[in-house]
């Protein structure tokens, strides 16, 4: 009598929840792995069969939104340490200091590049998901 075990639960009978596509856990994909599932979707029929649904498209721009907030933060965090280098540079001079603001300058160069490759494939993506909504 009752409910059957997999239904007896704090969702009571109602259905599961999906998994989510992109996370398990704290970890986020690679930025490459997104970039790639927009340009999957982008390259989709826009109607008929194999056309992505509405769903996968906003799916595909949370995790693209996600990632742009991430890569933001990393680029804010490293402009703080490149500002921190450069001041200590003006105490003393030190190669390792030198050293530090090349390595920092670096991440922040390849940080602004997948930001700017995000962006646009996220615009793309966006204009895709508003003819698919208005379809």
């Amino acid at each position: 009598m009752g409910l059957r075990p997999v239904e007896d639960g704090p969702r009571g009978p109602c259905a599961p929840r999906p998994k989510p596509r992109y996370w398990k856990g704290s970890a986020r994909p690679p930025l490459a792995v997104i970039e790639n599932d927009i340009r999957r979707l982008l390259d989709a029929p826009a109607a008929g069969a194999g056309a992505p649904t509405l769903a996968h498209l906003q799916d595909a721009l949370t995790a693209g939104y996600a990632h742009t907030l991430a890569l933001e933060a990393e680029q804010w965090r490293l402009q703080r340490q490149i500002a921190q280098a450069a001041i200590s540079l003006a105490d003393e001079h030190n190669e390792l200091r030198v050293a530090e603001l090349k390595r920092l300058a670096r991440q922040l160069k390849d940080a602004e590049a997948g930001l700017a490759r995000i962006r646009d494939l996220l615009a793309s993506l966006r204009a895709r998901a508003d003819d698919t909504r208005a379809a």
